[in-house]
C-alpha cells in the first residue's frame, strides 16, 4: 500500500474515534478507541512517544523507566512505574472529558500526531531503522495497519 494511502486508512479508522484509555502492556503503550460504528480500535506503540495536553508532556513512553516513590522494588512489573501513574491520571481526564480524535497526521517515516477535541495530541516516533515493528492501529477482530510495512 502506497505511503499515502496508508496514511488515509490510519486516518479514517481513528478520526471520529473518542479516546478510551492509555495504558501499557509491558512496555507497549495502548492506547484504546472506541470508533463512531461502535467498532473497539487500539494502537499499540513499541517506539517513544507522548502524550501532550496544553502544551505539558503529560505521559511519556520513557516514564515507564522510572519507579514511583515508595515503590522502587519491582515497579515496573508490579505497574508502579510513573508512567502507571501519570496514564491513571490521563484517564481519569479521558472519562471525564470523553475527547475524541480531531485529526491524524502520519508521516512517511512512520511519525504520527494524532489531535484530541481537548486540546491533547498524541505523538509518535519510530526510532528503528530495521523492519521491527512501531506501531500499529487496528480494528478489533479487523483491518490491521503496521508500521513499518515490512515488519508486518
Amino acid at each position: 500500500m502506497a505511503a499515502e494511502q496508508f496514511a488515509e486508512a490510519v486516518g479514517r479508522i481513528l478520526t471520529g474515534a473518542r479516546v478510551c484509555s492509555v495504558g501499557r502492556s509491558v512496555n507497549m503503550g495502548v492506547i484504546e478507541f472506541l470508533n463512531p460504528d461502535g467498532e473497539s480500535v487500539a494502537m499499540h506503540v513499541q517506539c517513544p512517544f507522548r502524550i501532550i495536553h496544553n502544551g505539558i508532556v503529560s505521559l511519556g513512553s520513557r516514564d515507564s523507566r522510572y519507579p514511583q516513590r515508595g515503590y522502587e522494588e519491582e515497579a515496573f512489573d508490579n505497574f508502579k512505574t510513573v508512567f502507571d501513574a501519570r496514564a491513571e491520571k490521563v484517564n481519569g481526564f479521558l472519562a471525564q472529558e470523553r475527547p475524541t480524535v480531531a485529526s491524524v497526521v502520519v508521516g512517511t517515516a512512520g511519525e504520527m500526531i494524532v489531535e484530541w477535541t481537548s486540546g491533547t495530541r498524541l505523538e509518535v516516533f519510530p526510532d528503528c531503522s530495521g523492519p521491527v515493528e512501531a506501531w500499529r492501529v487496528f480494528v478489533r477482530e479487523g483491518r490491521h495497519y503496521v508500521f513499518p510495512a515490512s515488519a508486518a
